[in-house]
């Protein structure tokens, strides 16, 4: 278990149970045992250090009741990835299950700006990880900064993949933060794919802050597969 969250620092209790070949109360039991250890929160199990020191973001993770699905929606757009081209990974709860999935034979650069996304890149020995930095959002655990757009138009990306808080047929794709809007629109401009990654809780919701029409992704992809979007 220890192992497993020095990988993924955040495992569901049914995953770890599984991982574990046990019954998911043995795993409660585990870790109520060993508080100097692990912690549970929301159905999730981290490591007890970073229960104590992470930001909020962390807890919203941990609170996710549709992070079976976001896994599945990833596990479908993972075959979008391919050696040796250069990736954007966007923020939020989704894709951090979409860089767990990247083999670990592959060499590619990533783009990212969210610390939790960062992390995990990281971690990987193929990757290349280019953090854009700028000012930290904590409710996002993401960074903002327009100096960072230099950057982006230095690189060439050949699949970017987005997340949203909601995909409306109308009123397109949205989010919860204007700050992340910005950086996403400039990286569907530069990308040559650009994907809408999202489980389907999604569908039909409306966030504040406007980023796309549905129409510029080259698919959706949710836990049922992948949707292509007529173009006109």
């Amino acid at each position: 278990m220890i192992a497993a969250l020095d990988r993924r620092r955040i495992i569901h209790l049914s995953e770890a149970a599984q991982l574990l070949g046990v019954s998911e109360m043995t795993v409660r039991r585990d870790v109520a045992q060993n508080p100097e250890q692990f912690a549970f929160l929301g159905g999730h199990i981290l490591a007890a250090s970073h229960a104590e020191r992470d930001v909020p973001y962390e807890l919203s993770t941990a609170a996710d009741s549709h992070a079976a699905a976001k896994r599945e929606a990833c596990a479908h757009a993972a075959s979008k990835i391919r050696p040796d081209e250069t990736i954007f990974v966007d923020c939020g709860t989704t894709l951090v299950h979409l860089v767990d999935l990247i083999p670990d034979n592959y060499q590619i650069t990533a783009i990212c700006y969210a610390m939790n996304v960062a992390q995990l890149l990281t971690k990987k020995p193929g990757i290349t990880t280019i953090m854009l930095g700028g000012v930290y959002h904590p409710a996002s655990a993401s960074f903002s900064g327009t100096r960072d757009f230099d950057i982006l138009d230095s690189v060439g990306i050949n699949v970017a993949f987005l997340s949203a808080a909601g995909a409306d047929a109308k009123r397109g794709a949205t989010c919860e933060h204007f700050h992340e809007a910005e950086v996403k629109q400039k990286a569907i401009s530069l990308s040559r794919e650009n994907y809408l990654v999202i489980d389907s809780s999604k569908i039909g919701k409306i966030k504040r802050a406007f980023f796309a029409d549905l129409k510029v992704f080259d698919a959706i992809i949710t836990e049922h597969g992948e949707t292509k979007l007529d173009s006109d």
